[in-house]
């Protein structure tokens, strides 16, 4: 039976249907029989804050209905936990009582709410197992890929979140910093995808009240203060501005506050360090106008009245985000010197960034022209998720692709025919070049940002102009796959090069490997003192052939054979220190040397003075033992010291570890860089050291027939910095080698 239109409603179901007053009668009535079943179904439940639960369902809806979104989906927010909730209530029921859809769009919300994630973004929990981890994981994975059957059940669920931060004062204090840091993380970020700006902000506020509430309070406080000077200068701009657009005919224009969102405010002081009176969007205002053409208008003759801040014009109309957002945003400078901040957009564009993905369900009379843009959303979206290349790759690569590359903040690069290239930030020439096309990357040899050459690992920037540079023939390099050289970014285009090295002949890849194998052994200074065999054994492989092919095929990194070598040398150590005990003064004690000690734990008496041995420099990573000299107290060798090696007086050894380090201690070591001499080669790699904000001990050159050879002793935290440098160094120009030495420059 349709309701009858003088029906009376309870006061928040009336408040419900008031939102949207388009509604048809079976509309209304769908929704009120979904009111009054999740009603029944939730009698007698309470919530943390002592109101009925259902209140949580009634609001729930109310977020998106102030989204205009349609019948079935506010249906299915008032029964989304109807099947979590009750024992009694099954999919079929929904599905006999109010269709297909509702039950689907009901049941997927429920799947999500039975999978756990408490602990999204916190992996590195020490009390985590990995198959938790796997599951949390794939909760995601299915939240992502639901948007490939109804992207309302995504809706409804972003919903829920909203509404449970809205009310999250009431859980005890830990599980609010948990709730509020995956919000922070993960539903934000994908309302932002979704271009749902009105949930996003107040998604990242709510976190951010509950993650730093000093901050938080600070920046509130601060707007409050000044929010009477704050509007009343808006108010004046804005009179000035319509003013003026009424004399070049612009009339009808929509001039407001911009609203002030303090999360995005947080993020900009941070990240410009600056404070709060030199952020440009404190004192905003929003120009809306009928259309396109008028926004450019509107832009020039605001840039006429007010001085334009350098660098802080953005166009999202020609070239919007990839979330579908446009607007024409940039900041002037008033006749006081005072910043002001002007957004410029239409009405169709305002309506995209409040509502985002969400606006294709607000308007039922043009619903022809509004699927184009749906669809086009839609298929962004399975485009930047990849989602029939996931649905076959495990949980950690799908999490981990997710977040460096879907909820990154991006950059919007250029080719040279205009066309806009959308990548997460960090993103390199090589990431472009694999985006355009998977043969342009393999084939990339350099690249020009506005004509310029730049280096192929150059992080690209908003507005950059590229040109792939190209050989005829060829393939990728096996050093863009080293994550410490910093060459690629994206998913797409590490998968690009490790298929490619896959595909190329057995062989090479085997002679690729040993080559690669080798450069790995005399970085670490065991070329001489471990055979292939035994890296290929501690790496799991059983035929060193496989293992020498997975290097050179790219599917075993550099970067990973340097972990477990370093990790297997610290177990050695360990397990070698019983043997050797009965070469070191014997007793009980073991006392950590806390004044010069170098961070070294001495097995012994305690007091002694520690010195690192000059003949081998150890340093935090090196398996090492000590020698206890006359006078001079213990000095610490690396245990493949050639000094100690042939050492005949073995009663005077002594058992050391490493042990406590401060931030603070650094170690020198001793390195030589064999090249090609040319001019700048020194400073090319002095450059290199200081970005890795390494200090220079000592430095000599030598040379001899066009080769030459630096010997620099760096202060070192640790290995795996000196395995980077030496690593980035070995990327200059004309460098052949870089390697660790014993003996100091």
């Amino acid at each position: 039976m349709v309701t009858s239109p003088t029906t009376t409603y309870p006061k928040d179901l009336e408040s419900l249907l008031e939102t949207l007053p388009d509604l048809t009668p079976n509309d209304r009535n769908l929704i009120e029989r979904a009111y009054n079943r999740a009603e029944q179904a939730h009698a007698g439940q309470i919530r943390k804050s002592g109101e009925p639960f259902f209140t949580h369902c009634v609001a729930v809806a109310s977020i998106l209905a102030d989204l205009k979104l349609d019948a079935e989906a506010i249906a299915a927010a008032l029964l989304h936990d109807t099947i979590e909730d009750n024992d009694n209530i099954t999919y079929d029921d929904i599905r006999s009582e109010f269709g297909e859809t509702i039950a689907r769009l009901v049941n997927g919300v429920t799947k999500l709410a039975k999978l756990p994630i408490e602990q999204i973004g916190l992996e590195s929990d020490e009390n985590r197992t990995n198959r938790k981890i796997q599951r949390e994981m794939e909760y995601f994975r299915k939240m992502l890929l639901t948007m490939d059957d109804d992207i309302r059940v995504v809706l409804v669920k972003l919903a829920d979140r909203l509404h449970n931060m809205r009310t999250l004062g009431y859980m005890p204090e830990h599980k609010q910093e948990r709730i509020a840091k995956e919000t922070l993380e993960i539903f934000a970020p994908l309302a932002n995808r979704l271009g749902i700006w009105q949930i996003k902000w107040e998604l990242e506020d709510l976190s951010f009240r509950y993650l730093d509430n000093t901050a938080y309070r600070a920046i509130a406080k601060s707007l409050d203060e000044r929010r009477q000077d704050r509007e009343e200068y808006v108010s004046n701009m804005a009179t000035k501005i319509r003013q003026e657009l009424d004399n070049y005919g612009i009339r009808g224009a929509l001039i407001t506050a911009r609203p002030k969102h303090i999360y995005s405010i947080y993020k900009k002081m941070s990240r410009k360090n600056l404070p709060l009176d030199q952020i440009y969007d404190v004192r905003a205002i929003r120009v809306i106008v009928a259309e396109q053409h008028e926004c450019y208008l509107v832009l020039g003759i605001v840039h006429k009245m007010f001085r334009p801040i350098p660098g802080e014009f953005d166009d999202y109309v020609a070239a919007p985000k990839d979330n579908f957002y446009r607007s024409l945003h940039t900041a002037v400078l008033d006749d006081r010197g005072k910043t002001l901040e002007v957004q410029i957009r239409t009405w169709e564009m305002h309506e995209d960034a409040e509502f985002g993905i969400a606006a294709h369900w607000r308007y039922k009379e043009d619903r022809s022209s509004n699927d184009k843009a749906f669809e086009d959303r839609i298929a962004y979206l399975r485009r930047l998720m990849d989602v029939n290349e996931t649905k076959d790759q495990d949980a950690e690569t799908f999490m981990s692709r997710i977040k460096s590359e879907v909820f990154q903040d991006r950059v919007y690069a250029f080719t040279p025919q205009g066309d806009i290239i959308d990548l997460p930030v960090g993103a390199t020439p090589i990431d472009f070049a694999y985006s355009i096309h998977t043969e342009i990357g393999h084939r990339c040899r350099g690249a020009k940002i506005h004509g310029a050459l730049k280096s192929l690992n150059y992080k690209l920037k908003t507005g950059d102009q590229v040109e792939i540079v190209t050989a005829k023939r060829g393939g990728p390099s096996m050093d863009w796959l080293n994550e410490d050289l910093g060459y690629v970014k994206t998913h797409r285009a590490r998968s690009k090069i490790r298929l490619w090295y896959r595909k190329q002949n057995r062989e090479q890849h085997i002679t690729t490997g040993r080559a690669t194998l080798e450069r790995v052994l005399k970085k670490l200074s065991l070329y001489d003192k471990v055979t292939f065999g035994s890296i290929a054994d501690l790496i799991g492989y059983n035929k060193l052939e496989n293992f020498l092919a997975a290097i050179g095929s790219g599917d075993m990194s550099s970067s990973t054979i340097i972990q477990r070598i370093l990790d297997d040398e610290k177990k050695r150590q360990q397990e070698n220190e019983n043997l050797l005990k009965k070469h070191s003064l014997k007793t009980s004690s073991h006392v950590h040397n806390p004044d010069g000690s170098h961070g070294v734990n001495i097995m012994g008496t305690g007091g002694l003075l520690v010195n690192l041995a000059k003949c081998c420099s150890p340093a935090l990573g090196d398996d090492i033992i000590g020698y206890v000299t006359r006078g001079r107290g213990v000095t610490v060798h690396r245990k493949d010291c050639t000094n100690m090696m042939s050492l005949m007086d073995t009663e005077r050894l002594i058992d050391v570890s490493w042990g406590t380090v401060s931030e603070e201690q650094t170690y020198i070591v001793p390195i030589e860089i064999i090249a090609q001499d040319r001019e700048g080669l020194l400073r090319d790699a002095t450059t290199v050291i200081a970005d890795e904000r390494i200090n220079i001990a000592t430095v000599s050159v030598k040379t001899r027939q066009h080769i030459a050879t630096i010997s620099v002793s760096l202060e070192i935290v640790n290995n795996s910095q000196l395995t980077r440098i030496l690593t980035r160094i070995e990327t200059i120009p004309g460098v052949y080698e870089t390697r660790r030495t014993k003996q100091r420059a």
